[in-house]
């Protein structure tokens, strides 16, 4: 796989993006996607993708590892891997461009029912961070979409950032738990990704030589996220969630 100085730095923007999607801003994981898929063969901009947000992935369970909810991941895990599984068959069938507008619409129509609740509700978060107290059957719809649109698509982070929200999850224990939860479902998803060659010894090569770049990017992203308001983050992960279901739909 030969680049050429622009696909270069589009891979090194992407890394950085990486970066701090994992550290500081969720939701935003789908601009890396989206820039790889223009500069590189669609499996190995799929492949390099994963390699690189484990990587990224590394860097925010080891920042955050006191901070994640795993209880929630615990209640999550089940319908997620419902999701994983959902995903691989609807790859077997449905082309990429029904597959992007299908996760796109989705999306969108989630952000915009966060914002209309918000909006119209004067009352505060009734979970004030008790991932415990939702409804098992919105936990199952989130978990399972989640697991869906990351297997055929990368595009997990915004649905479980929406979910995050929707628990009323504090800046840094919101990020611990998206950190060990995005871990463990990239890890499963490997295997896939190196039968259906996905991932092979040119993605990780690539994928090797930006992991400096998006440790470097994610400690940034470290010292961002504890200065941030939770008046700031809240606009912004749901603003990266719109903005990942726009690229989608287009």
């Amino acid at each position: 796989m030969v680049l050429g100085v622009t696909a270069w730095t589009l891979v090194v923007v992407a890394a950085i993006l990486v970066g701090l999607a994992k550290t500081a801003l969720p939701g935003s994981g789908i601009l890396p996607v989206a820039l790889l898929a223009g500069v590189l063969p669609a499996k190995a901009s799929t492949g390099v993708v994963l390699l690189m947000l484990i990587v990224g992935d590394v860097a925010a369970i080891t920042v955050y590892r006191r901070d994640a909810d795993f209880g929630a991941l615990k209640r999550l895990l089940p319908a997620v891997l419902v999701g994983v599984a959902a995903g691989g068959g609807y790859l077997s069938f449905a082309s990429d461009l029904a597959t992007k507008r299908t996760i796109g619409g989705i999306l969108l129509a989630m952000v915009t029912w966060t914002v209309v609740r918000r909006r119209l509700s004067r009352r505060p978060n009734p979970h004030h961070g008790d991932e415990s107290t939702i409804h098992p059957v919105r936990r199952w719809f989130y978990g399972s979409l989640a697991g869906f649109t990351t297997m055929v698509a990368n595009a997990g982070g915004p649905v479980t950032s929406i979910y995050m929200l929707s628990a009323g999850f504090d800046v840094v224990r919101f990020l611990g738990t998206t950190a060990w939860f995005y871990f463990a479902v990239n890890l499963i998803k490997v295997p896939v990704a190196i039968a259906v060659g996905s991932v092979g010894w040119q993605t990780l090569t690539t994928a090797g030589l930006m992991a400096p770049v998006i440790l470097l990017s994610a400690l940034v992203g470290v010292r961002l996220a504890r200065i941030m308001p939770q008046r700031v983050f809240n606009p912004l992960v749901l603003g990266f969630s719109a903005l990942a279901a726009a690229w989608l739909l287009v």
